[in-house]
């Protein structure tokens, strides 16, 4: 048995141990609790107001007040069982301040009145004060105009929370019964819910009401050889989306080379399932890979992982300016590079853009939490880096006057910071299918999925994995191949891509757990591409002979 395997295995193969990965914030609360209505507008409005003038008489030169009800359920099965049914609920209340120059922030939980606020308020700015004396160069703040009573809901067509659990234990109960009566040995599937309601207000003049839904269906299969007892898994191709439970209607689903489905805007769990147990018991007799050159032909499903991971951390620019150094890491994409304005970061066929609008993203939201209404942007046009991610404390060292809308908090408790957007591959001009894509590739490897990955502290040097390999020869899928991982570096890999699939293949990845900073903060975001082929990337076999 490998190391990865088995840790894979043992981390996925109990529903119960999953939930100390996912951030489980909030008391636990029963089912109905989920759907009522929180608290009304018009008594967040006082709550708000009563903080910002507090704040305001205590010196404060700006302030921003986030009064959050975040919700979660989880749904955890495996096999025949139920495993774990969790509902959370946590409210309360951040203050950020400016005073003196300097930023402050304190919160408040179950904030009941307005006297809880405006004392929050007040410690916000003592904070600020306090910190000033240390300050050696003060907060310089984009300007921002104030929008005014507004609000922003997910466009969903079905609420999660609302759906009673019986037929959310029913599908997954069906998921695996389907996995076991198609060959799989072991399964495990789980559904994550969310729906943050979150409101701000600042001292430039907004009151934001936002609704924030989002889902992830899960499952993984394995299967075991019972001769040698070597076993194989298949994670589901699902990816978490900013939708309802909607996303878990049968759409009909496109086949790839006769290999594998695509989803997106819907998900058919239960024909994921199956193709995934007939997938398991194949990857036991597979080919192993021999390492070498290959051109690569990377799904959404995977190349989601590679941008997000040398492109969307490089380009942060608290990373770039050495403020995340500590824990995160840096990145290679220093300013002097996007400075010279003729940095290469990858092929002419490379347009790389950020964007907080993309309807069924992790990411989308009307504005952010400095109340900046979201935008699209390029990041990396033409395979020229352009431009970084950065707020309004930051965009002046960039010689801009306007933030690019993409600062957060994952909960009221906690100050919000430069976080990543959606970024994404724009899909290619020409019409172009995977099938046609693959039929001009003369030695190549199919990889589908994302799996385990490497990459250092400069966001430079990498390995990925994945779920799936098919090796292609003179343009046709020849069989699975195991034991695939490829090396690059982000210069390299991003100037190595050759072809996009048109928008009709655009599909998007993501993850619910980004994590970045101390005290550490998770933040959901996605990433979208169509199929991406990359000439002559170096491929290794990882198998580990014992």
């Amino acid at each position: 048995m490998k190391r990865r395997d088995f840790l894979q295995l043992s981390g996925m193969g109990l529903g119960a141990a999953m939930l100390p990965n996912i951030p489980v914030i909030g008391r636990n609360v029963s089912p109905e609790a989920l759907l009522n209505g929180g608290v009304d507008v018009a008594v967040k409005k006082r709550l708000a107001d009563a903080a910002l003038n507090a704040a305001k008489a205590k010196g404060a030169s700006y302030t921003d007040v986030r009064i959050g009800r975040y919700l979660n359920q989880f749904v955890v099965t495996r096999e025949d069982k139920v495993q774990n049914i969790v509902n959370t609920e946590s409210y309360g209340v951040g203050v950020r301040v400016i005073a003196d120059g300097c930023w402050g922030f304190a919160a408040v939980v179950d904030a009941k009145s307005e006297a809880d606020t405006a004392k929050a308020a007040e410690e916000a700015v003592a904070i600020a004060k306090a910190n000033a004396k240390l300050l050696k160069n003060p907060v310089v703040l984009a300007p921002q105009k104030g929008y005014g009573e507004v609000s922003w809901k997910a466009p969903i067509s079905r609420n999660a929370f609302e759906v009673p659990i019986q037929e959310k234990v029913d599908l997954l109960l069906g998921v695996n019964d389907a996995a076991m009566k198609n060959g799989a040995n072991y399964v495990n599937s789980f559904l994550f819910m969310v729906n943050e309601q979150k409101y701000f207000a600042s001292s430039d003049g907004s009151y934001i009401d936002q609704d924030v839904h989002r889902i992830w269906p899960v499952f993984n299969v394995t299967c075991i050889d019972p001769k040698s007892g070597k076993f194989e898994t298949r994670q589901s191709l699902s990816a978490p989306m900013g939708m309802g439970y909607e996303y878990l209607s049968k759409n009909p689903s496109d086949k790839i080379s006769g290999i594998t489905t695509r989803y997106n805007k819907g998900y058919d769990m239960l024909e994921d399932v199956i193709a995934a147990s007939h997938q398991t018991k194949e990857k036991l007799s597979a080919k192993s890979v021999e390492a070498g050159k290959y051109d690569l032909v990377l799904d959404p499903s995977h190349l989601w992982l590679t941008i997000h991971e040398s492109v969307g951390h490089p380009l942060e620019l608290d990373r770039v300016l050495g403020y995340e150094a500590n824990f995160a890491g840096t990145s290679f994409a220093t300013l002097d590079k996007w400075q010279s304005k003729n940095f290469n970061y990858g092929s002419k066929e490379v347009t790389l853009f950020a964007d907080k609008l993309q309807e069924g993203s992790l990411g989308a939201v009307g504005w952010d939490d400095e109340g900046v209404k979201t935008k699209r942007w390029d990041l990396v046009k033409d395979g020229t880096l352009v431009n970084y991610q950065a707020i309004r404390d930051q965009v002046h060292i960039l010689g801009e006057t306007e933030s690019h809308g993409c600062c957060y908090a994952d909960n009221w408790t906690n100050v919000q910071f430069q976080r990543m957007p959606n970024v994404s591959l724009a899909p290619g001009n020409a019409p172009l299918s995977v099938d046609e894509m693959i039929k001009n590739v003369e030695k190549g490897i199919y990889i589908i999925g994302d799996g385990s990955f490497s990459i250092d502290q400069q966001r430079y040097n990498f390995q990925f994995g994945g779920q799936l390999f098919y090796e292609i020869k003179e343009g046709k899928i020849a069989g699975m191949l195991k034991d695939v991982a490829y090396q690059s570096n982000t210069q390299e890999f991003w100037n190595s891509c050759t072809k996009i699939c048109d928008e009709k293949d655009f599909r998007l990845g993501g993850s619910f757990f980004d994590g970045k900073g101390q005290p550490q903060q998770v933040s959901a975001v996605s990433h979208g591409s169509s199929t991406a082929r990359f000439n002559g990337v170096n491929v290794i076999n990882t198998a580990r002979k014992i």
